[in-house]
Formats: C-alpha cells, sequence, structure tokens
C-alpha cells in the first residue's frame, strides 16, 4: 500500500517544487492533490495508464499549447518527461502541477536555438535519469506581424524563425542522438505544419519555409538511424486552437471560417495530438520511421 492508500500511487517520496542547479524539480509522493486554480489543467483527464512507463522524455516548448498538452498525456502515461521552454514562470507551473499529482517532470530553461542551451538541456537530462528515450520537439515561433511574403520579410526575422524552428529542431537532434546510440535506440517526434507542405500562408514565408525544413531534416534523419533503431517522424497539426494562433482566431468572423475550411468541422485542440505523440513515442510505433503523420482534421485532404 503507498502512501494515500491507494495503490495506483508511486512508491516513491520526492521533493517539493525546487531550483536545484539551473534545473527546476518537480515531484511529490501522491497523485491526488486538487488542482491548482492558477493553472488551466481543470479539464485535463488524469489517469495513469503507463504505455511510456520507464521512459525518459524530453519535450520542446513545453510551456503552452500543443507543448504542453505532450508533455502532460507523456507524464501521465509513466513517463519522466523533462520539459523545456523560455517561458521560466509558465514552465515551472507545469512540472509543479504534474508532480503534484503523484507524476515525473523537470523543467529546464531552454532557448533552443542557442547551442549551449540544448547542451545544457540533454546534459541535465542525462544527469536526472540517466537516459533519454524520446525527443518531442515542438518549440517553435511565429511572428504574424513580422512573417510576409519573401521580397517583404526582413533578414533579422527570416534569422529568427529559422534560429528556433529549423536550427532549435537540429540542435536537439543532434545532442540527444549520440545518447539513443549508446543505448541503442530511441524515437525522436518533430511538429510540422500545413504550412509547410502546401502554400497555404504565404504571407509566412519564413514560417512556412522552416516547417518545410523540418520535413526534409526529419526524413534525412530516419534514414540514416535506422538501422540504430532510432526512429524520426513528424506530426502535423492542422489549425489548432492555441496560444500561436490566438493572433487570428480572436476574431468570430475569421474564427469561423477557419473552423469551416476545416472538413470536420472543428478547429484541432492540444488534446487531439495527444494520442498520436504517444503513439510515436512508444514501442507500438516500433516500425514507423520517416513517416509524416497528419493531424489536421482533413484539412491538407481537399
Amino acid at each position: 500500500m503507498y502512501p494515500c492508500g491507494k495503490s495506483c500511487c508511486f512508491n516513491k517520496t520526492f521533493v517539493n517544487p525546487q531550483r536545484l542547479g539551473g534545473i527546476f524539480v518537480a515531484t511529490m509522493w501522491c497523485r491526488h492533490g486538487k488542482p491548482s486554480s492558477d493553472l488551466n489543467l481543470s479539464r485535463t483527464h488524469w489517469k495513469v495508464c503507463m504505455r511510456l512507463s520507464d521512459k525518459v522524455i524530453i519535450v520542446t516548448g513545453a510551456a503552452a499549447g500543443l507543448g504542453r498538452a505532450a508533455a502532460a498525456r507523456f507524464a501521465r502515461e509513466g513517463a519522466s518527461v523533462v520539459m523545456a521552454d523560455t517561458n521560466e514562470t509558465a514552465g515551472a507551473a507545469l512540472a509543479g502541477e504534474l508532480v503534484s499529482r503523484g507524476l515525473k517532470g523537470v523543467f529546464v530553461r531552454t532557448d533552443v536555438s542557442k547551442e549551449g542551451d540544448v547542451k545544457a538541456l540533454v546534459n541535465a537530462a542525462l544527469a536526472r535519469f540517466g537516459r533519454i528515450d524520446v525527443l518531442h520537439n515542438n518549440a517553435a515561433v511565429l511572428y504574424n506581424d513580422r512573417d510576409s511574403i519573401v521580397h517583404e520579410v526582413s533578414l533579422e526575422t527570416w534569422d529568427i524563425v529559422m534560429g528556433v524552428n529549423l536550427r532549435g529542431a537540429f540542435l536537439c537532434g543532434k545532442y540527444v542522438l549520440p545518447s539513443m546510440l549508446k543505448q541503442g535506440g530511441g524515437s525522436i517526434v518533430y511538429l510540422g505544419s500545413p504550412t509547410g507542405i502546401v502554400g497555404c500562408a504565404p504571407k509566412l514565408s519564413a514560417y512556412s519555409t522552416s516547417k518545410a525544413g523540418i520535413t526534409g531534416l526529419a526524413r534525412v534523419m530516419a534514414a540514416a538511424y535506422a538501422r540504430n533503431a532510432i526512429r524520426v517522424n513528424v506530426i502535423v497539426p492542422g489549425t489548432m486552437d492555441t496560444p500561436m494562433n490566438s493572433y487570428i482566431l480572436s476574431d468570430d468572423e475569421v474564427r469561423e471560417q477557419f473552423r469551416e475550411d476545416v472538413p470536420l468541422g472543428r478547429l484541432g485542440l492540444p488534446s487531439d495530438i495527444e494520442g498520436l505523440a504517444v503513439f510515436l513515442a512508444s514501442d507500438e510505433s516500433s516500425y514507423c520511421t520517416g513517416g509524416v503523420y497528419m493531424c489536421d482534421g482533413g484539412l491538407t485532404a481537399v
């Protein structure tokens, strides 16, 4: 019997959220605590299914939106989750919320465009857990007010977007791979976009190009590391109701038009990505690599 008297809790005693050497460690012994009122997780289903038991997963861009949803779901599936983001407040709060429910979460502030930060993230994960089984590369930026058609976008904006979205994806892949090679396998999941597949966002030239590059990077990595049992795949979300898209979806008329354009008749939610993310992170997808998996409500099918 475990400390709370329920057999579904972890048989461990951890510490409260604190900062240790630049790492936010958030762990507690029982997952039956009340949810924090200041976090938007009240509708989250917290059943622990353990499909990812014993796996260590790095999630970049974990403080909000799709990354936040994936990180929480991975933790509920039994994984030890290392969450990375530039938003230190939200990232540390999420780690604290997860662990208040008996789940395993650590936050490391990381700017994925900076090589030193990515090295520190990987080293922190290895120091804490001893291995890295999955990289869920979600971090990205979109500057609707600065990105534009090609001849109007500034070199500064181009470089910033490429730095986070494509250079960051490269750096994270580059520095998790040695650990995966050493341990004999792993899974890397990149987040793409329909804008990188079809020319549906001509005023987002930098963003669209960076997402097209993600698919190319994933495909070449999948071919290069397949014999090392390292799988590399891409998830392509459609029009998702997340903070990144709030700049356009906050207008009710525009929101309705985007909803109408989706064959399934609704916008995507962060929870829509979770199942696919878990599948690609788990051993259930052991024969899947080099794939591009659409989660767009049919948007790119028409």
